[in-house]
């Protein structure tokens, strides 16, 4: 039998085809094994978080509070009227459940029912690991008993709670439990905008959740507190998760979930937390005396707005005017007037009054302080000597004055859409003012320049520029000088509520 031979050509074209195959089937492999653009830098993320989480948690707590327990009577339910007809939008209800209507309607000389203590809900967490757990003070406030659990399952009841209301910070200790771990807490000023962060809490009881977000703005002020500087962040929080950490990348407490903007209810991407740095001095002070000292200027103080700065002569962001100085305060003694400019205090640059305010809060008591005033355009050193801010001291609310009579003599301003009159002793009196103080605003047109700077019919002018004004003649000299596509500086009194405003076209 005759062996067929190979050819050469054809054993090398075999040997070639496949070893292409080999090749091709090892790329394949290859890529389907390969990242997708991102995911290593995803993962990597992920880690972190999980890493930031698996950390923190054993120092966080759920809080579960426990109120007075109340007893009502049917007379005292009879004083609401409560309405238990078919009308009502209750009336089904207690149609169908008559041991609840009974419960309501039941006889004055009958025994009063107790009703179950309130409860409420929030988290913490630990700063110092002899017990001390930072909170809101609005989770504990007027609690009768506060019981902390740990992740681990141990439970204790608070033995000390210590608020501040103005912050709504608030310190509880507990005693017994060993080997605590302290959250490290970190530096709030240096968080960035854009920045990653954890919220940490117990939303509607969902013990120890983690939530992801960044700091959406910095600086916060949304009249929850007396004193705001939020951070916001879209991290979600819900109800249960005040008290909570905001936690960076590493590992540090910048922020204390505290608040959430919602029409809802619950999570609708805005949340409020306070800066760690705030906290901490809150908590210092809460540790060491059970109360916060805060120094105090007494002044009113007003944000330098574009066309304010442009009038002060100062950069934006650059400074905040004084706009009232209460009597006897150490504002008055050190000199300090309406129309200063604080640039600086205590080497401290002023950017806005929320900024001022928290500068001079965490001052010493009973210590002089160098403040840079801009006064008239000149700059001028200022040595003011705080002293503690009385417990009812608040700041000044609007009082809106009473409607008045036209008086005869006024001036009209019609490019500015603006009319005065004299405020006359009757007018000042029923605005608590004297005499000569000022004219008042007794007409201001629609969308006019007037009425756009923020003026209403009542306020009452005290200044043009720097110009006292006593008299609509003062006003009328004063504003002579002054051209309104310049704008005008105009320092209103609304009630009690004195700022500084500019009319321009």
């Amino acid at each position: 039998m005759q062996r067929l031979k190979a050819h050469p050509g054809l054993m090398l074209a075999l040997v070639g085809a496949l070893s292409l195959a080999g090749a091709a089937a090892v790329l394949a492999q290859r890529q389907s094994t390969e990242e997708l653009p991102g995911a290593r830098d995803a993962r990597e993320l992920s880690t972190v978080f999980r890493q930031v989480a698996k950390q923190s948690l054993p120092s966080i707590v759920s809080i579960e509070t426990r109120g007075k327990s109340v007893q009502f009577t049917g007379r005292q339910f009879n004083q609401f009227e409560l309405p238990f007809g078919d009308d009502s939008p209750f009336g089904e209800l207690f149609k169908n459940d008559p041991r609840l209507r009974e419960f309501f309607e039941q006889a004055p000389n009958r025994q009063p029912r107790r009703m179950p203590a309130p409860r409420g809900m929030g988290s913490g967490f630990v700063i110092d690991s002899s017990g001390v757990i930072m909170t809101n003070n609005h989770v504990v406030d007027g609690a009768e008993e506060v019981k902390v659990r740990f992740a681990d399952g141990r439970e204790y009841l608070a033995t000390d709670i210590k608020t501040d209301p103005r912050t709504d910070v608030a310190i509880i200790r507990i005693e017994g439990a060993q080997d605590l771990q302290a959250l490290k807490l970190g530096n709030s000023d240096a968080t960035e905008i854009a920045d990653w962060v954890l919220a940490i809490g117990s939303p509607f009881g969902l013990d120890l959740t983690v939530t992801a977000g960044i700091i959406s703005a910095k600086g916060r002020g949304p009249g929850i507190t007396e004193r705001e500087d939020f951070l916001q962040t879209d991290a979600a929080i819900n109800p249960g998760n005040s008290g909570g950490p905001l936690l960076n990348l590493d590992g540090e407490v910048i922020g204390i979930n505290t608040a959430i903007s919602t029409r809802s209810g619950g999570y609708d991407g805005v949340g409020f937390a306070i800066p760690i740095n705030m906290a901490k001095w809150v908590a210092k002070q809460l540790m060491e005396r059970g109360t916060v000292e805060r120094a105090y200027l007494g002044v009113s103080i007003q944000l330098l707005d574009a066309r304010l700065a442009k009038q002060f002569g100062v950069e934006l962001g650059e400074g905040t005017v004084v706009n009232h100085v209460m009597p006897d305060s150490p504002a008055a003694k050190a000199g300090l007037k309406v129309g200063d400019v604080i640039l600086k205090l205590d080497g401290k640059d002023v950017s806005s009054p929320r900024q001022l305010q928290g500068i001079v809060e965490r001052l010493e008591v009973g210590k002089s302080y160098k403040a840079l005033v801009l006064r008239d355009g000149d700059r001028t050193t200022i040595d003011v000597t705080l002293e503690a801010m009385p417990k009812t001291y608040a700041a000044s609310t609007l009082t809106a004055p009473e409607e008045t009579t036209p008086q005869p003599e006024e001036e009209k301003l019609d490019d500015a859409g603006l009319q005065v009159q004299e405020l006359t002793g009757d007018v000042a009196k029923k605005l608590g003012l004297q005499e000569g103080s000022g004219v008042l605003v007794s007409s201001v047109e629609v969308d006019s320049p007037a009425e756009r700077a923020g003026l209403n019919v009542g306020d009452v002018i005290e200044k043009v520029g720097n110009t006292s004004i006593e008299s609509v003649k003062d006003f009328r000299s004063a504003m002579k000088g002054e051209k309104l596509s310049d704008g005008i500086l105009l320092f209103v009194r609304t009630g009690n509520v004195t700022r500084f405003l500019v009319v321009q076209e």
